[in-house]
């Protein structure tokens, strides 16, 4: 009955734009008491069914989709923990090679803040209803890892949040985590507990190992976020020339917007000659009318009152803007980079997107895991962004193993920034 009352209110009547879909939608399965072994393959049959209901290519990319509930119906079985059956699960949406399209576990950050997307506003309460106190919190310590060449590697660093604080840099490799090895998508948890030691090396070198504590926050994701975003804002002095800086982490909500608004108006980068506006890693969910911000072509307009003096309101960035992305740019911040270069807005910066751009749903289980599933593909300018993406007007790599916190990409954006401010 609940279920069936969810989808009518949110898939019935919501409409957004097909980059970014918030719609949950709880699926009922009859795990029940089964033994391990028949529960794993009930959750691969619960998501290959949504995926078969779902998915938005009925041939399924080439696909042969009935088959590929055989082919890993063993690996489901013989998993021994929500690890390695996410792992099976994972492999199996593996072969439609689309993105949007992913299992997650509560083990999993992505897990949470997928949740606290979708979560946001008045349509959002049966989520937050699942959560104590109504909010979608978990703990987290800000580091973003990933495994490199066999390798785990810190790829990213949420401002203001603990590991901002712990010394930790970009490029580090993690050795343990409380003396055990780190799993990069099964590192979140309920409660913020005590802190972590996390043993980092710093170059290929051995003997830069060091211990560092980092605590765990417990954060609710969109807030997370917004006081990333804040936290980033700032002027780098380059050459004479003050170059604002902001970083959106995620640009799924207006929320997002309306803040790079505020900033770029009433805090520092408001008085730079010209703005880096980073949208590396993160999570999408940009709409095409966010670009309006940096749109010269707007008309200004003055109040002048009888008395005191005349009030311009102008909510619009005029002076010269980079944009900077990479890999981990995706989605609707891939429809952002697409604009700023057929609009002509400001150069782009860095290395190509992702080239993942569809529309994700998401639904969430019967045992509460979740699945992203893509439920639409995306068209910009008529052109399909889907496994292409957006290629920079200057191409900057950046190598991130025993990087020791270095970004040439940064550096190479505030450069074009200055040179563009000094024209």
């Amino acid at each position: 009955m609940f279920a069936a009352e969810l989808i009518t209110s949110l898939v019935g009547r919501l409409r957004v734009p097909a980059v970014v879909l918030p719609i949950i939608v709880l699926a009922i399965s009859a795990a029940g008491s089964a033994a391990p072994d028949d529960r794993n393959l009930a959750r691969l049959e619960e998501v290959w069914r949504l995926v078969d209901e779902h998915f938005f290519d009925p041939e399924f990319n080439g696909v042969d989709w009935p088959a590929m509930l055989d082919r890993h119906a063993a690996s489901a079985r013989e998993a021994d923990d929500d690890a390695e059956l996410a792992a099976a699960v994972n492999a199996m949406l593996g072969e439609l090679d689309t993105s949007h399209t992913r299992y997650f576990t509560k083990r999993d950050p992505a897990y949470y803040q997928l949740l606290g997307i979708f979560s946001h506003g008045r349509r959002g309460g049966p989520i937050r209803e699942r959560f104590s106190g109504g909010e979608v919190r978990y703990a987290d310590t800000g580091l973003v890892a990933d495994e490199i060449d066999g390798t785990i590697f810190i790829t990213g660093i949420i401002d203001g949040m603990p590991a901002a604080d712990a010394d930790l840099r970009i490029g580090d490799e993690i050795i343990s985590v409380d003396g055990r090895p780190y799993e990069p998508r099964q590192s979140a948890a309920r409660e913020a507990g005590p802190p972590l030691t996390i043993e980092i090396q710093r170059s290929p070198d051995p003997a830069s190992r060091r211990h560092l504590a980092v605590r765990r926050e417990l954060v609710e994701p969109n807030e997370m976020f917004l006081r990333a975003m804040r936290e980033s804002a700032r002027v780098i002095e380059r050459d004479g020339v003050a170059v604002g800086y902001v970083h959106v982490w995620s640009w799924a909500g207006e929320h997002f917007q309306q803040q790079l608004i505020e900033l770029l108006n009433d805090e520092p980068p408001r008085d730079a000659e010209a703005l880096v506006l980073d949208i590396r890693d993160g999570w999408g969910g940009a709409r095409t009318w966010y670009l309006n911000l940096f749109n010269r072509n707007v008309p200004v307009m003055t109040m002048h009152p009888r008395e005191g003096e005349p009030h311009t309101l102008d909510m619009h960035w005029r002076k010269p803007v980079v944009l900077l992305i990479n890999g981990g740019s995706r989605s609707g911040k891939e429809v952002i980079a697409w604009g700023f270069r057929t609009c002509d807005i400001g150069p782009v910066v860095g290395t190509p997107t992702a080239g993942a751009v569809t529309a994700g749903r998401a639904f969430i289980l019967s045992d509460g895991s979740l699945l992203y599933l893509a439920v639409a593909d995306v068209r910009v300018d008529g052109k399909r962004l889907e496994g292409v993406g957006v290629e920079p007007d200057v191409r900057v790599p950046r190598e991130i193993p025993y990087a020791a916190g270095a970004d040439p990409q940064l550096q190479r954006a505030v450069e074009v920034a200055a040179e563009l401010a000094r024209r």
